[in-house]
């Protein structure tokens, strides 16, 4: 026997293994599957909300009440998507140097 073979129950290791957090989701938030949930003072800014999710092919459920205030950060988060930071790559040793002089990177500017 080695010391690797697993001893206990297979269907438990299995159950275990395929439980937790499914961050690798299908479904898009705004989607007909799951709607933004967003509410607003008056209907003259409802009607400006559904403009911007014509827009941008979106879904909601938009509540209009007076007592509470506006909330449309669901939508805001959808908007304003953080883009990756992507960064100038420095030349290896023998690539041409980016000053323009024709030398390699390691005998000119390096």
């Amino acid at each position: 026997m080695s010391k690797l073979f697993f001893k206990g129950r297979i269907d438990a290791r299995q159950s275990h293994v395929t439980s937790g957090y499914n961050v690798k989701r299908n479904i898009k938030a705004g989607s007909t599957e799951s709607p933004l949930s967003l509410s607003v003072q008056t209907e003259a800014r409802s009607l400006e909300v559904l403009e911007i999710l014509k827009q941008h092919d979106l879904v909601a459920d938009i509540t209009i009440d007076d007592s509470q205030s506006e909330n449309i950060i669901e939508l805001e988060t959808v908007l304003n998507k953080p883009t990756t930071t992507t960064f100038e790559k420095t030349p290896n040793r023998n690539d041409p140097c980016l000053c323009g002089s024709g030398k390699k990177y390691k005998k000119c500017c390096a």
